[in-house]
């Protein structure tokens, strides 16, 4: 059989006139080059299917399309959404993104990017806007362009948002204790699906692999580290795991 990085070369050499691509990201923030999991999965994903890209930041992720980051700029258009950026580009390069993959472990990496994604991603965040202590970090790294004046109101609007979203989502109606177990179960299920293997399907990270490492990127390294930072340095086959598809990838989420 065929390895993961060979089919999804054949895949490519198959696909015509790749167009000239800008991934838009958020930037840095907490020494990080990369703050955000979604940005950073597109980077490694465009990265490992040896396309050329251009970087770009905005840092006021209203401006974007959706209010959402990242997105692709490609021949004066705009591709708004990590997961529909992850479509267009299977579909550019003839299937390149899901190239040896069966239907079952596509299943399985999809469950697991809904996990690291739509929940503990959740979690993250609120560890580093909603913790009093960790709370000045924040305002530093995201609204230091913002006028001295007004700076204080910016950052307890946006806040007051963060804090809002988090209780739709669901999560912010638990006690801390309760969210701390939440991540624990969420970082216990990570580790034990990358378990025994240097990625989560093959000797090649995919997809799923820049997914996870994308968020738990975020957890392990921003600086200073949050209550989470801390929890998830115990789960030490995951941190590895995570250096090792960046490692591979040659893209960090780290300065």
């Amino acid at each position: 059989l065929l390895d993961i990085r060979r089919q999804r070369q054949m895949c490519i050499r198959d696909s015509t006139n790749v167009p000239a691509m800008t991934l838009v990201t958020l930037g840095g923030a907490f020494d990080m080059r990369n703050v955000s999991p979604f940005c950073l999965k597109i980077e490694m994903l465009l990265q490992s299917l040896d396309i050329s890209f251009d970087l770009a930041e905005q840092p006021d992720p209203r401006k974007a399309p959706k209010g959402k980051l990242p997105y692709l700029e490609v021949d004066g258009k705009t591709l708004p959404d990590s997961e529909l950026i992850t479509q267009y580009l299977d579909d550019l390069t003839g299937g390149a993104v899901y190239a040896g993959l069966t239907t079952q472990q596509q299943a399985y990496g999809v469950a697991l990017a809904r996990l690291a994604e739509d929940h503990l991603y959740w979690i993250m965040v609120a560890s580093r806007w909603l913790d009093d202590n960790w709370w000045p970090n924040v305002v530093d790294g995201f609204f230091h362009i913002a006028p001295a004046l007004i700076r204080p109101l910016a950052a307890g609007a946006a806040r007051r948002q963060v804090r809002q979203t988090y209780e739709l989502q669901g999560l912010g109606r638990h006690s801390i204790s309760e969210q701390r177990g939440f991540a624990q179960r969420d970082l216990q299920a990570l580790e034990d699906a990358v378990d025994g293997h240097d990625f989560l399907f093959s000797n090649t990270p995919n997809i799923f692999d820049f997914t996870v490492a994308g968020v738990m990127s975020g957890i392990y390294d921003n600086r200073p580290p949050t209550w989470l930072t801390e929890m998830a340095q115990k789960y030490t086959r995951l941190h590895a795991y995570t250096e090792r598809v960046q490692e591979h990838t040659g893209i960090y989420g780290r300065k």
